[in-house]
């Protein structure tokens, strides 16, 4: 009987030898979320672009589970032929690896990157009749210790690990509450009982706009061109803070350097789309974009930056 590793090599030769081809059937993109979610959606409409483009039905399953887990480690075993793709985000890809001492898969050494799908923003919101801006609620949280408090859409989530970075970079202490999703985090963060909270644009940006919240700033490196008013974290007295959710796509690891650059090529091109842009603004998005190659360098980077963060803090999954 022959060995994984006998099988992956041999199924490498066929892949290789095919790759001029590429693709003539199916392609899979497994989504490691239950339907319905951002990377759900942005999955189904780059997809769709996708399938047009190479000619070929593009098929979107999800794998949802087991934070991310679950979807993750079947494409990473899966043959590296382009024809089971992943499209995951900074959960399940940079910060699992941290959380779980026996993770199924490992981020770099059983993936190849194709390429960033998308940025989702994380907007620092407080309660509308919060005064002052980022400087002076830094201010308060250290004039005010054991007072404050952040909430976030749960432990480990990307809202989670912003706030605690901010503590870190503002040396201000807060006291995370979790809650099971934003929409309850932000009621109570227009009620008062949160003092303040980093949340997705999909879902905060609403309540901004309605007056119920108050946008302080947004946690990207630039200013976003949806909320152009709004400063940066790293503009407004924490130099380098950057903290965002993120969507990319991935093959598995040894999959034809050809195979990946047809696809990076072809994504690279629908992320440029007028419509598609427009599409994932409206849920809360921005178009990545980039190569491969800087893909594996911003993961490598990611893993390094959480990784800290959650040793710092302490952090674990009960």
């Amino acid at each position: 009987m022959l060995s994984r590793a006998s099988v992956l090599a041999l199924a490498l030769v066929f892949a290789t030898a095919a790759h001029a081809e590429y693709p003539d059937k199916p392609i899979k993109i497994i989504v490691p979320y239950p339907p319905g979610g951002s990377t759900d959606v942005m999955t189904r409409i780059i997809g769709q672009k996708l399938q047009d483009q190479l000619k070929q039905p593009v098929i979107v399953e999800n794998r949802g589970g087991a934070s991310g887990i679950i979807g993750s480690e079947v494409v990473a075993k899966s043959a590296p032929d382009g024809y089971t793709l992943l499209m995951t985000g900074s959960g399940p890809h940079t910060i699992n690896v941290s959380l779980f001492p026996k993770l199924p898969y490992h981020p770099t050494k059983d993936f190849a990157p194709v390429i960033l799908t998308s940025i989702l923003p994380l907007l620092m919101v407080v309660p509308a009749s919060q005064p002052g801006d980022i400087k002076e609620f830094i201010k308060w949280a250290q004039d005010n210790k054991d007072k404050g408090n952040y909430c976030s859409i749960g432990p480990a989530t990307p809202s989670h690990l912003a706030g605690e970075l901010f503590k870190t970079m503002a040396k201000v202490d807060l006291t995370h509450i979790p809650y099971k999703g934003s929409a309850p985090a932000l009621m109570d963060v227009a009620a008062g009982t949160c003092n303040v909270m980093f949340d997705s644009a999909l879902s905060s940006g609403p309540q901004v706009k309605s007056g119920k919240l108050k946008l302080l700033g947004v946690a990207t490196k630039e200013r976003l061109k949806s909320w152009p008013n709004a400063p940066t974290l790293a503009e407004s007295g924490l130099p380098n803070y950057e903290a965002y959710s993120w969507t990319a796509l991935l093959a598995p690891a040894g999959t034809p350097k050809p195979v990946i650059d047809r696809l990076q090529n072809e994504v690279a091109k629908i992320l440029k789309m007028p419509d598609i842009t427009s599409k994932l603004a409206a849920q809360g998005a921005e178009p990545g974009g980039g190569t491969s190659e800087e893909l594996a360098a911003f993961t490598e980077s990611e893993i390094k930056k959480w990784g800290k963060v959650i040793k710092d803090g302490n952090i674990k999954i009960d």
